[in-house]
């Protein structure tokens, strides 16, 4: 077996588990740079994936905990879906990515890892940002530290908003 190392993970293993959602709790706390969160909005948040499938892998999540779409209301499916698009042009300006996947798992069988609080994932994509790794190692390279990448993007962020 080869091996990876990655000992910044130590503190999620050795970590106190959450029994309550996080993105509840992560919502509640004033500690938005800790917690990587880039943006609020009245009905919704934006946070920096910290497991992310790519470089700059966002979630836009609703305030209100509810598991299913149908459960959004109309104000706040919009706020989502126009937030989903700001994001997007965020990453665009700080990134310059080649393409994006959008997508929503609903349910444990369909992928979610947090199954009780709806949100929408936001990957930004480039030519060649998959490798050999996932194939041969099972193992997936992201290459920028979580920490300078959500520099990167509150920095871009603040820059539009104060130009608007």
């Amino acid at each position: 077996m080869k091996l990876l190392w990655a000992p910044w993970r130590m503190k999620y293993i050795r970590g106190k588990k959450l029994k309550k959602c996080v993105f509840c709790k992560k919502i509640n706390e004033n500690q938005d740079e800790a917690n990587y969160i880039l943006f609020r909005k009245k009905n919704c948040f934006v946070i920096l994936n910290t497991f992310p499938y790519n470089n700059g892998h966002l979630m836009v999540i609703p305030n209100e905990h509810l598991a299913e779409i149908e459960d959004l209301k109309k104000e706040v499916f919009n706020e989502l879906m126009h937030t989903v698009k700001e994001s997007v042009s965020l990453l665009k300006k700080a990134f310059s990515p080649e393409g994006f996947n959008i997508g929503i798992n609903m349910g444990k069988i369909a992928g979610a890892g947090i199954e009780k609080h709806f949100h929408i994932h936001i990957i930004p994509r480039w030519q060649g940002d998959t490798n050999f790794m996932p194939t041969i190692a099972q193992t997936k390279v992201i290459s920028e530290a979580l920490r300078e990448t959500y520099n990167k993007l509150k920095k871009t962020y603040l820059s539009e908003k104060n130009t608007k």
